[in-house]
């Protein structure tokens, strides 16, 4: 059952622009295996990142560097979490995530889907009555 969806969209420009006006940006946001990636790839990880907090709905408990983006065995993007960040998204009760990036026209593009269990929540989000 989908728990949750989310989508951020990042200009690449000005990503560029805060990666350079803030030297330690790229340590706070970034795991150490993704801090030397050209700039379309670093902006797509972190609308990757803010994605995973929009399908979680809310970021209690995630750190950004705990939140990894690597390619699967088909190339394929995909999370690796670590610490707090697994606890984190394992307590939201996700079982599965699934991540779509894209960076073309000056922006980068994150589509995250999260999969879990049926919760008390009805179809619509609201407590059946």
């Amino acid at each position: 059952m989908i728990t949750g969806i989310g989508v951020d969209v990042v200009g690449l420009e000005r990503f560029a622009q805060q990666l350079e006006g803030t030297p330690r940006l790229r340590e706070r946001l970034f795991a150490e295996s993704e801090r030397g990636l050209p700039v379309h790839s670093l902006a797509a990880r972190f609308a990757a990142k803010e994605a995973l907090i929009k399908a979680l709905g809310r970021s209690d408990g995630l750190s950004w560097t705990e939140i990894e983006i690597v390619p699967d065995e088909h190339g394929d993007p995909g999370f690796r979490l670590h610490g707090s960040a697994a606890e984190a998204v394992a307590g939201h009760g996700v079982r599965r995530l699934h991540l779509s990036l894209t960076h073309d026209a000056g922006v980068a593009v994150a589509f995250v889907v999260a999969e879990g269990a049926p919760s008390e929540l009805g179809t619509f989000g609201v407590t059946d009555v």
